[in-house]
């Protein structure tokens, strides 16, 4: 049942990431998005080149959860984003709250299920991977 779980998180957070990403390349370029966003969040991106970023790392990262391919690194990629659309969408745009919600109990079991991955980033004093002299 925990790998069906972590199958499920993965493919839908994958899903909706590269289809988030794709969304704003074609917000980027001009045309109207086939998905909904959220006006307020637009708004953040003043300047161009932080929603050409995000969003690229949103393709870059959906790909890889979709693939199975480094998905610790697409997980430590998405944790600050997801925690910003949950964020925004919990004080300021409440237009898609649900969606927000979900990704972060996806991403948050997806934590949980790798949680062995993150632990040595969390030592107090880390053992060198390298031999000092």
């Amino acid at each position: 049942m925990k790998k069906i779980l972590m199958q499920v998180s993965r493919l839908f957070l994958g899903v909706v990431f590269l289809g988030a990403g794709l969304n704003g390349y074609v917000v980027i370029f001009g045309f109207d998005p086939f998905a909904p966003t959220s006006p307020e969040a637009m708004a953040l991106f003043e300047f161009k080149y932080l929603l050409i970023t995000e969003k690229t790392l949103e393709i870059l990262c959906g790909i890889l959860l979709l693939t199975n391919q480094f998905v610790p690194l697409a997980i430590a990629i998405l944790s600050p984003i997801v925690a910003n659309i949950f964020l925004l969408h919990l004080f300021i745009d409440h237009s898609l709250l649900l969606l927000a919600i979900m990704l972060s109990i996806a991403l948050g079991y997806l934590l949980f299920y790798y949680r062995k991955n993150f632990m040595r980033i969390l030592e107090r004093k880390p053992k060198p991977s390298i031999k000092e002299d």
